[in-house]
């Protein structure tokens, strides 16, 4: 099992007046990451794998200090980079994987999952902390995937 998720609630981006890479998480979307964090802690013990994005790595800081663990930055899930990268590096992690992307990339990713003959059992979740839950067969077939919705705040 592999989980993608959409970062934590970030400021209005409309309003941040920087780089957008580096807006970081609303106090809501810390509290989202938190609870996020609750859920995963017992489940994960794969790779922690984020878009260099801040909001993105701080969505999963707090699993990361709950697991003893660190966050590891991929390009490939960055925000505008489309569903290829992100589905290299769903193949590559290691099971009990947890990647943090972007609103845009995470449909494209579990749109070309469908194609690929994932079956996805839920109607789609895009909220700001939603979390794909991704179930692949020995041969690394992604065949199944649920989703969460995103933790009430």
């Amino acid at each position: 099992m592999l989980y993608l998720v959409r970062h934590a609630k970030a400021g209005d981006r409309s309003a941040w007046r920087g780089d957008d890479m580096h807006r970081p998480l609303t106090p809501k979307g810390r509290r989202q990451a938190e609870l996020l964090a609750e859920r995963l802690a017992f489940t994960v013990d794969g790779e922690l794998l984020s878009s260099p994005y801040l909001r993105c790595v701080e969505t999963l800081e707090p699993l990361a200090v709950a697991l003893g663990s660190r966050v590891r930055v991929d390009r490939r899930l960055t925000e505008g980079t489309g569903f290829v990268g992100a589905l290299q590096v769903l193949g590559e992690a290691p099971d009990n994987s947890v990647l943090c992307s972007h609103g845009d990339v995470i449909p494209d990713t579990m749109q070309a999952l469908q194609r690929r003959g994932c079956h996805i059992i839920d109607e789609p979740n895009w909220g700001k902390g939603s979390v794909w839950l991704i179930h692949r067969d020995a041969h690394g077939d992604f065949t199944e995937a649920s989703v969460w919705p995103p933790p009430e705040v």
